[in-house]
């Protein structure tokens, strides 16, 4: 039997938002943004270490109120509008792997824009890592049978070939929309390159359509905190 793999979860929660003003901290059924992934993480019973990400010193204060690790306050070069995920998960690992003195094998990378999250997917990639070497990463995916279009030289055309032909949903060919931020698992040496995911890849497939919600703005937050609150209820 191997060495049982380290996990680290990595959060991150920067305090600007040019669409929402302290978004990490608004609230869904009375909860700040940033305490559902910490929640989540915890629950998977499978984590190790959970770290949250900010350059905010109050989103630093909620999320070890609810049970994570901020361990160091994010350098405002890399709080930027523009500054990509990719970056912010390098340097959160590799920051926190030298203070801690530890080696992680798995990360899983979990955002707080994104609550409706299934618990399942997160302990499904992490199983799938430790069972199958050849994966890189696991992801949430959702279907999708609508057709895209891209603007190429002032022209529009199919993003694939087979759209052109139309068919009922039922038998038509699929196509995934990539939702890292509802689950990620990665090889961590994939985030000490700079790479958030691999290309030898498992995707978990879902249909739920409350997972194309994400958190920008206060009306998706109002959205967001009414459907929360029905399916709690159980009404939806």
């Amino acid at each position: 039997m191997g060495k049982k793999k380290k996990i680290i979860c990595i959060i991150l929660a920067r305090g600007g938002s040019k669409g929402l003003k302290k978004k990490n901290l608004r609230k869904i059924n009375g909860k700040p943004l940033i305490y559902y992934p910490i929640r989540d993480a915890k629950k998977t019973k499978l984590i190790d270490q959970i770290i949250v990400s900010t350059d905010d010193k109050k989103i630093a204060k909620t999320a070890a109120k609810y049970g994570a690790k901020v361990p160091f306050i994010r350098p405002k070069k890399l709080s930027q509008d523009l500054s990509t995920t990719e970056e912010c998960l390098k340097h959160a690992l590799l920051t926190y792997e030298k203070i801690s003195n530890q080696k992680f094998d798995i990360g899983v990378f979990i955002g707080a824009t994104d609550i409706f999250r299934d618990i399942n997917w997160i302990k499904k990639g992490i199983k799938l890592l430790n069972k199958k070497k050849y994966l890189q990463s696991v992801f949430s995916g959702h279907v999708t049978h609508k057709n895209y279009w891209e603007k190429k030289n002032n022209k529009w055309s199919r993003l694939r070939k087979w759209m052109s032909t139309y068919s009922s949903r039922q038998i038509r060919k699929k196509i995934i929309r990539e939702d890292t931020a509802l689950t990620c698992v990665s090889r961590t040496s994939l985030w000490r390159k700079g790479k958030r995911i691999g290309n030898n890849v498992e995707i978990i497939e879902n249909n739920d359509v409350l997972t194309s919600l994400e958190i920008h703005s206060l009306r998706e937050l109002k959205i967001v905190d009414y459907l929360y609150k029905m399916k709690l209820k159980k009404l939806i």
